[in-house]
């Protein structure tokens, strides 16, 4: 419906996939055990996670009817950019793990579609992105390991690039034990500790003010999941507060994002832009976060299933199906514009599944494997 046309008959560019759950499956299916299970994993007990995906279900939609939705806009821009959806691929790294080209495909895939890529500093150098994906809203996150000339170096490079942002992770003071990594003894996520790990423990609020002194690009805080952070941000010149648990990841029995998204964006007030990431998988799911105040909405683990599933092709596919998904949601739920979008659309409810990774796929077959 966006610019006229209509979702029922929305054209394919990767035609082996009519469904999220398919291209899910897909990724389970060629991906090893150790890879799959630790993409799909959390911290110890995994409550987080878990808690990522109960917050988005315990909301349900209130729908009006009788209104015109002929003609529905998804479209935002941010960054001087007009993007085609709200949505922009989170920094996973490294994300050639999961297919060849890593974040120079996934970043070529997000400016074939038209959305934002947001590059781990641990994943595909910034340079061979840049180079692949030249006129992609390319933005560049950070994990500091180093004094500071490792950050003046990062950020030189970034802007050098044509980066449209700088992203700092600021929860990640020490790694958290993942045990289904430990179990398959994968890498080593929480075996070990990394020798450039107290520099990111030694993080604070100096180095917010070292950038914000030092350079104009706009600074991102990923791993804000308090108002009061979300205020201390802004006083110190932030630009956009990054919602987001490192999908689980880290600290363990932790809210939900969409849990606290709403004291975050009713404490910022609009003087900064938000972003938020955590288990967002469904259309509908985007929609529930624009509705509560988010600004852009970031896809992890989704990226990861598309990437092994199928490259940069089944990436773009992942994207248009989330593209019907959300124009769906809007239509039935009476709004033709994301700005009109607010909490009179949403109520609290139970949530009807078990909470996981993949609860947003009930129709997933893992029982067949390649």
């Amino acid at each position: 419906m966006s610019g006229g046309d209509d979702v029922a008959g929305a054209a394919s560019t990767f035609g082996e996939f009519e469904s999220l759950h398919e291209i899910v499956e897909k990724a389970h299916q060629v991906l090893p055990k150790q890879k799959w299970d630790s993409l799909i994993g959390g911290a110890e007990t995994e409550t987080t996670l878990k808690r990522n995906r109960l917050a988005i279900d315990t909301i349900a939609f209130k729908p009006r009817v009788m209104r015109n939705v002929s003609t529905i806009d998804i479209c935002v821009k941010y960054f001087g950019r007009k993007l085609r959806l709200p949505l922009f691929l989170a920094p996973t790294g490294p994300l050639d793990l999961f297919g060849p080209g890593g974040g120079a495909t996934a970043a070529t895939a997000a400016q074939a579609f038209g959305i934002g890529h947001m590059l781990s500093s641990g994943c595909t150098p910034l340079e061979v992105v840049a180079g692949a994906a030249p006129s992609a809203l390319r933005m560049a996150q950070l994990y500091v390991r180093g004094d500071d000339s490792f950050v003046h170096e990062y950020l030189g490079r970034a802007v050098a690039c044509g980066c449209a942002a700088i992203c700092l992770t600021v929860d990640s003071a020490v790694l958290a034990r993942r045990d289904r990594d430990v179990a398959n003894r994968y890498r080593t996520a929480g075996l070990g500790k990394r020798p450039d790990q107290p520099h990111q423990a030694a993080l604070d609020w100096r180095t917010v003010r070292l950038i914000k002194d030092t350079y104009e690009i706009p600074l991102v805080l990923k791993g804000i999941a308090t108002s009061e952070d979300a205020l201390i941000a802004i006083d110190h010149g932030v630009d956009w507060v990054y919602v987001s648990n490192h999908g689980g990841r880290q600290l363990d029995h932790g809210r939900g994002t969409l849990d606290a998204l709403p004291e975050i964006i009713d404490a910022v007030r609009g003087r900064v832009k938000v972003m938020i990431d955590g288990g967002f998988c469904r259309g509908s799911d985007v929609i529930k976060a624009l509705a509560i105040g988010a600004d852009l909405v970031g896809l992890g683990r989704m990226q990861c299933y598309a990437l092994a599933a199928g490259g940069e092709a089944a990436i773009i596919r992942m994207l248009e199906l989330l593209e019907d998904e959300m124009l769906r949601s809007m239509a039935l739920l009476g709004v033709s514009a994301i700005e009109e979008l607010d909490r009179s659309y949403l109520h609290p409810a139970p949530p009807v599944a078990t909470p996981s990774a993949l609860s947003a796929f009930p129709l997933l077959d893992l029982s067949r494997r390649r």
